[in-house]
Parts: C-alpha cells; sequence; structure tokens
C-alpha cells in the first residue's frame, strides 16, 4: 500500500481474521506515531513517510528491518555526532563523582568485553555507557535519546555492522571520556566523544558511499 490509501477497519478485521477492536487498537498506535491519519467519514489514511514520527524507537526499529536501514542508520549517527559530543562536555561539568565513577567501571567493563569478544554483554555495556554520558549531561531532553541510540547500536549489532572485536582505539576512546568527565575536563570529553563518532560515521560510510539514495538493503 502506498501513501494517501485509506484503510477500513473491517476490511482490516476480516483480511486479519482479528477482532475490530484489535484493528482498533493497531491504527491507534500506527497513528501515534504519524503513520496513518483518521479521517471523519471518509477512513484511516496512510501517511507519507515525511510525517512518521521518526524519534519513535517502533519507527527506527522498523526502518533498519527495511530497505531504509543505511538512511536509518546514517541519520541517527549523524543525530549523534551532533549531540553526544555536547552531553560528553556537559557531564563534564555537571555529573556526580558518583556516577562519574560508574561510567569509569562501565568503560573498563566494555574494555573486557571486547578483549573478550563477548559481543553482546559489550553491545549491553555500550548502550549502558551512552546513557550515562546523556543522563549525565543534566539535559532531559538529551537523555531522551538514549532510546534511539540503544537502537541504532543494537540495529548495526544485528544486521552484522559491528566488528566482532573493537578496535583498540575505540576501546581506549570510551575510556578517554569516562576519565576526562570523572576529572571534570570538558573540553576532552568532548573531543574523545567526537572521535567516537567520527569512527562510527568512518566505519558506515563505504556502505553509505554504495548507496547514494540510502535505501539499500
Amino acid at each position: 500500500m502506498s501513501p494517501g490509501d485509506l484503510l477500513y477497519i473491517d476490511d482490516l478485521a476480516d483480511r486479519y481474521a482479528v477482532s475490530r477492536s484489535v484493528v482498533r487498537e493497531a491504527l491507534r498506535v500506527l497513528a501515534a506515531m504519524g503513520m496513518v491519519q483518521s479521517r471523519r467519514r471518509v477512513g484511516t489514511q496512510i501517511r507519507p513517510a515525511s510525517r512518521w514520527n521518526v524519534y519513535d524507537p517502533h519507527v527506527i526499529r522498523w526502518r533498519l528491518a527495511s530497505k531504509q536501514r543505511n538512511a536509518q542508520l546514517r541519520s541517527m549517527t549523524e543525530l549523534r555526532t551532533a549531540v553526544e559530543p555536547q552531553a560528553a562536555r556537559l557531564a563534564a561539568e555537571r555529573t556526580s563523582a558518583e556516577a562519574a565513577s560508574d561510567l569509569v567501571s562501565t568503560a573498563a567493563k566494555m574494555w573486557a568485553a571486547g578483549k573478550e569478544g563477548n559481543d553482546d554483554e559489550f553491545l549491553r555495556l555500550d548502550i549502558e555507557f551512552h546513557r550515562q554520558v546523556l543522563a549525565g549531561s543534566g539535559n532531559d531532553m538529551f537523555m531522551k535519546l538514549h532510546e534511539l541510540v540503544a537502537e541504532v547500536l543494537a540495529g548495526r549489532h544485528h544486521y552484522g555492522l559491528m566488528p566482532r572485536y573493537p578496535q583498540d582505539g575505540a576501546l581506549r576512546l570510551h575510556a578517554d571520556v569516562a576519565q576526562a568527565i570523572q576529572r571534570g575536563d570538558g573540553a576532552r570529553a568532548e573531543e574523545a566523544m567526537v572521535r567516537i563518532m567520527q569512527q562510527a560515521l568512518d566505519e558506515m560510510r563505504s556502505m553509505w558511499d554504495g548507496d547514494a539514495d540510502g535505501t539499500t538493503a
């Protein structure tokens, strides 16, 4: 189906052999994501992708599983590049001593998991590390982005777009961020996070360069 097409509750209930209440709930959820719009006396209309709530974790997950995977990875990585270095700088200024110590501990555990090739544990710790940095910024809007970061990191892991054994440089940079935040060195924390983000961009650049419109699965 295409943007502008109409969906009807009775048709959907018959097609998928579910109750009308189930269809209504599904359409309600899709409407909250901006994917459909109910039009009185007309039906429920499919909306173009430009109207979707691209910050919704479900939308991110679906796009990662579609032909839009490369476009999703690119836009999310570019967003992270804009936000996370500033979050690291702010965390160095605002985070508590206890939270900074926890971040250093997470970075150390990441190093161990990366060296052991324990990719599931490394992914869990990587997601937690970036969550702690965003939380440490003291900016509630930055903090909310941790769900999006978790989705893109999990997506790269799921689709084999991350190295099995992280590079020593990447592990060291995470430790540098944590230590700089613990020392209250905002400039160093920001610089190290910029390098982490640049490395993520470089790791996927060949994929984007071979896919000019970002739509190849």
